[in-house]
């Protein structure tokens, strides 16, 4: 899942992408080099990250109204807001990822259920604006596994079938360096619970070994990437799409060994 953030604040890209012809060349560029899915957002979640105005969402993501339907890949729309997503999939988008995990009564699983479209359900400690205020934990997996089991359940009840859930559990949203460690770790007991697993932890803060700036994450993505394909993510969530295929690739090879 190639990443497209069409914000001015996130914390590694913001900016980068604001006309619509800069736009266009990313998503070529993604799709050229394997991108399976593109996700794209318009507002950003990094921690601290203020909320914006639908409006202003939707005037952020609206130049890709009249691309999605041309290209041979699926687009994902990076939203909390029904609104938002709704209009994105009217447009042409074909999966809801949403970092409330559905929201608070289950809003975007009626949505999903009504247009027939997977939801992304992530886990997330508070907001993007007060997630990183000292996040506490006893067992993060125990967490991870109660909060999952009480949204599918949720989902299931609002319509949603098996096939339409995919588990996000949500590394660096309101989680310590030990908590994100432990996630990618034990990332195969979520995918007991029976479900598609979403992992996206390229560039973040808790990859940093001696202080790096988002710059120079790279190599320890990579790293990141490789446990997540090696301990059953289906789905990766990506800045560095062509080093990410190369590394997925590397990582099948291995698991056809004996």
């Amino acid at each position: 899942m190639g990443i497209l953030n069409l914000t001015p604040d996130s914390f590694y890209d913001g900016g980068k992408f604001t006309r619509k012809e800069q736009i266009k060349k990313r998503v070529l560029q993604m799709v050229a080099a394997g991108a399976d899915i593109i996700d794209v957002g318009g507002e950003s979640s990094r921690p601290g990250a203020e909320e914006v105005a639908e409006s202003i969402e939707l005037e952020r993501i609206s130049p890709l109204f009249d691309m999605v339907s041309a290209l041979d890949v699926p687009f994902s729309i990076d939203t909390y807001k029904p609104t938002v997503a709704r209009a994105a999939l009217e447009h042409g988008f074909a999966i809801i990822n949403d970092i409330t995990g559905g929201g608070e009564r289950g809003e975007m699983f009626e949505l999903a259920d009504d247009l027939g479209v997977p939801v992304i359900i992530m886990h997330m400690q508070g907001t993007p604006r007060t997630m990183q205020q000292n996040p506490v934990y006893k067992d993060v997996i125990e967490t991870l596994l109660k909060y999952f089991s009480g949204k599918i359940a949720l989902a299931k009840k609002l319509g949603l079938s098996d096939e339409q859930i995919i588990l996000d559990p949500g590394i660096g949203f309101g989680k310590r360096v030990p908590d994100n460690d432990c996630i990618l770790m034990k990332l195969e007991k979520i995918r007991e619970l029976g479900y598609p697993v979403l992992v996206g932890a390229s560039r973040k803060s808790f990859l940093a070994v001696e202080g790096e700036p988002p710059e120079e994450r790279l190599a320890v993505s990579m790293a990141a990437l490789a446990v997540a394909a090696l301990k059953g993510a289906n789905i990766l969530r990506v800045h560095d799409v062509k080093e990410s295929v190369k590394c997925v690739k590397f990582i099948h090879r291995l698991k056809q060994i004996n």
